[in-house]
């Protein structure tokens, strides 16, 4: 199975992880050439080799009217008011440009993750959000590039390291945020993710969303025989090498992910009090949370409260078992699991837009749409689940 590794070791840009990707053809600038034939209106992609910590990789740079978007905010820091587009301009923009339909409609559902997490922070209906007019260029070409080398890379499973996203704050136009800035977290929920000690902003919202769209899961380099390696350099110098770094390769489809089976029986807690602990469970970071019925000393009946988490998330879902269970002891046994590799897309329909996940590998491809969305329309339209299921499924399953 042809598998993409990225290491997330020093967290993930779009740029860095053009050059990352560029770096596992044989003719990165003939890339480089063809990218700046795709039409974007003002960019211009640079691409130069670059040392960190002692590796040779690739730096890539965007240029919008001749500057990148650091030196455009420092020519007109006295400015006030810059043009800003809409998710509307953004679509009317890649609908325009010389790639597939596939890479178009890639490129919108990135930037679309980006609008809605944008919305989430800022509080405003995703159609209200505007984007800072060279921002929008410099992050619509990151985008378009690394869904363009994707469409060419073809691999069959996308897989990535926890993602460090750094720690202190970072200088936006709303002031200094907290590091990893609020739509960056937004983007990252339910990514494995961590700080660091480098003081700075790793993980930009663009690599947050690439990272979402493309990846099937996160975790330890699998087993694999590689083929091609790539470094997509960063911009500043680190201790650490300022990289990502993509592994391109065959995996033959049997490794599994490392997880950790916690238990405990009780035999004093009431329904309620287990309800309420298995959702602090999941909050804690569980990936299941189940029950089993059981017998236990002196006849009595009692229950199997079991959690199933990923290794970094263990002590966390541990100290919840101590917190909000009876129990005096926590049972631990490590185990394997073999995975579809999952990733989300949001669909527009006639009564609503939708999340569809869709899962993949093994020979099996699967897409089902969330549940809470078709809820939603349900309530909206005054129909049933079952009405608003089928309706979906007619107009984007078919």
């Amino acid at each position: 199975m042809k598998t993409l590794y990225l290491d997330c070791g020093m967290g993930a840009a779009g740029d860095m992880l053009t050059a990352a990707l560029s770096e596992l053809f044989p003719d990165p600038d003939t890339l480089i050439r063809e990218l700046n034939g795709i039409g974007i209106p003002h960019v211009v992609y640079e691409r130069e080799t670059v040392q960190k910590c002692g590796i040779n990789g690739t730096h890539i740079t965007v240029r919008v009217d001749g500057d990148t978007e650091n030196e455009h905010h420092r020519h007109h820091a006295d400015e006030h008011h810059h043009a800003h587009h809409s998710l509307a301009d953004i679509e009317a923009v890649i609908r325009a440009l010389r790639v597939s339909e596939a890479v178009q409609n890639s490129a919108l559902n990135v930037y679309r993750l980006i609008a809605e997490a944008e919305s989430r922070v800022h509080g405003c209906p995703v159609t209200d959000v505007h984007f800072h007019e060279v921002g929008t260029f410099d992050a619509i070409a990151d985008v378009t590039a690394v869904c363009l080398l994707m469409e060419r890379l073809a691999p069959e499973r996308v897989i990535a390291s926890p993602v460090r996203v750094g720690s202190g704050t970072v200088r936006c136009a709303h002031g200094v945020l907290p590091v990893p800035a609020p739509a960056t977290a937004y983007l990252l929920m339910g990514i494995p993710c961590y700080g660091g000690e480098i003081s700075g902003e790793l993980c930009t919202p663009t690599g947050a969303a690439l990272l979402k769209y493309f990846v099937g899961s996160f975790g330890p380099m699998p087993v694999m025989r590689t083929e091609r390696i790539g470094y997509g350099m960063g911009t500043k110098d680190f201790p650490w090498a300022n990289c990502v770094r993509a592994m391109f390769g065959d995996a033959d489809g049997n490794d599994t992910e490392i997880m950790y089976e916690l238990s405990t029986n009780v035999d004093d807690m009431g329904a309620e009090q287990i309800g309420f602990a298995s959702e602090r469970l999941f909050e804690a970071g569980a990936v299941e949370v189940y029950t089993t019925p059981i017998g236990m000393k002196k006849s009595r009946p009692g229950t199997l409260l079991r959690a199933i988490c990923a290794p970094d998330r263990r002590e966390s879902v541990v100290r919840a078992f101590f917190l909000h269970t009876t129990t005096l002891g926590v049972r631990e046994t490590e185990t394997r699991r073999y995975v579809l590799d999952r990733r989300i897309e949001k669909r527009d329909t006639l009564l609503g837009s939708v999340r569809v996940k869709i899962s993949k590998g093994y020979g099996v491809t699967r897409e089902k749409i969330e549940y809470e969305d078709l809820a939603t329309i349900a309530r909206e339209h005054g129909i049933s689940l079952a009405e608003a299921k089928d309706a979906v499924e007619r107009e984007i399953l078919a």
